[in-house]
């Protein structure tokens, strides 16, 4: 058995263990293999390593014998109200496999009382996830180029499925979607926020009296960028596997464009400093903003004339995540020290979004 990178408290051997810590585990692994055994998947002890950034759900790469798989759980508590919803994640994943470019799950827990958390477990995808370099098989003009392609061409193909049909319904509500998230994200606001920021009031302000009429309703994605997605690991660029799936929902699939705009970095935008999460797109050969926003009107047939506010909302529900995770690390919740710096970079966020409501 073997643990690489985790914290000497995160995986003990039994509950009993556990109780002894000042912090719960995040895997407790007798009780978990015994499930792995009924799924049938491997024999014997486990190595075990974090996978993925690890500022929001938890992710482990799990090689037992011949099997390797993926294990997704919540972070430990205290969790924010609807999320890190590992079961809704699941959901969507199993509606989507064979319709879109998703891992196929391969069990689901929602029993707390086996690790502490409800968690499920999917297949590993092999390939390259880009954030701040290109992999040498795709470290063309041509395979840079294929990746922008890539993601908004698997972003149609997600928005396209029947969710109905895949077994969605009441996943969420079809209309008011817009609506809704003004709701919500100023009722979360309320429950993070650690200061006073009043650009937040004033772009929600912008965003109520600016709101477009959504057309038919999609599956969305809410988290939908380079750095979520996987490329095969040789060339030419193929977009394999999109993960992340916790703010999936049914609503208005251009709030998923929105986001992936805001958060795609053109080679001649001003620093986005820590928020810069993918800035390997500045590099020659990645196609520009614009042209991804042109590539997805064209392939899905959605006039793309509000882009911008749909962009606005997007930065604006970062602000109200990213001062959640703020609060998390400031009154100890968390030790991820990447959270502790959100302090200053929520102000910037704000007033990016302030700028966008003037048409900046």
């Amino acid at each position: 058995m073997s643990f690489h990178e985790i914290a000497d408290d995160d995986v003990v051997r039994s509950h009993e263990e556990g109780a002894a810590q000042e912090r719960p585990p995040l895997l407790v692994l007798d009780p978990l293999l015994a499930f792995l055994d009924a799924l049938g998947l491997g024999a014997g002890e486990p190595e075990i390593r974090p996978i993925g950034e690890g500022h929001s759900n938890v992710t482990y790469l799990v090689t037992r014998g011949p099997a390797t798989f993926v294990l997704r759980r919540p972070p430990r508590p205290p969790i924010p109200p609807s999320a890190h919803d590992v079961l809704r994640e699941a959901r969507v994943l199993r509606a989507l496999h064979g319709r879109a470019r998703v891992p196929k799950v391969l069990g689901v827990c929602d029993d707390e009382s086996v690790i502490g958390a409800p968690f499920y477990v999917m297949e590993a995808v092999e390939g390259h996830v880009v954030t701040q370099e290109v992999p040498a098989p795709l470290d063309s003009l041509e395979d840079r180029r294929r990746m922008g392609e890539e993601l908004v061409d698997a972003l149609v193909e997600m928005h396209a499925v029947d969710w109905q049909a895949a077994g969605l319904d009441g996943f969420g509500k079809p209309t008011g979607y817009l609506e809704r998230q003004l709701r919500r994200f100023l009722g979360l606001w309320e429950i993070n926020k650690t200061r006073e920021i009043p650009a937040v009031e004033t772009v929600a302000g912008w965003l109520r009296a600016n709101m477009p009429e959504s057309g038919p309703a999609t599956v969305v994605h809410g988290d939908y960028r380079l750095g979520n997605v996987m490329f095969a690991p040789e060339a030419p660029a193929r977009l394999v596997a999109i993960f992340d799936w916790e703010m999936a929902t049914i609503g208005d699939p251009k709030a998923d464009l929105g986001y992936l705009c805001t958060l795609w970095i053109d080679r001649d935008d001003p620093p986005a400093g820590m928020f810069e999460l993918s800035g390997v797109t500045r590099e020659p050969g990645f196609p520009a903003r614009a042209e991804l926003i042109a590539r997805y009107e064209e392939r899905s047939g959605r006039a793309m004339t509000d882009i911008r506010w749909y962009q606005t909302l997007a930065l604006w529900k970062a602000i109200v995540f990213m001062e959640g995770n703020y609060k998390r690390a400031v009154s100890g919740a968390t030790d991820d020290p990447f959270l502790k710096r959100f302090g200053d970079g929520v102000i910037e966020l704000a007033d990016r979004a302030e700028e966008l409501t003037r048409g900046g």
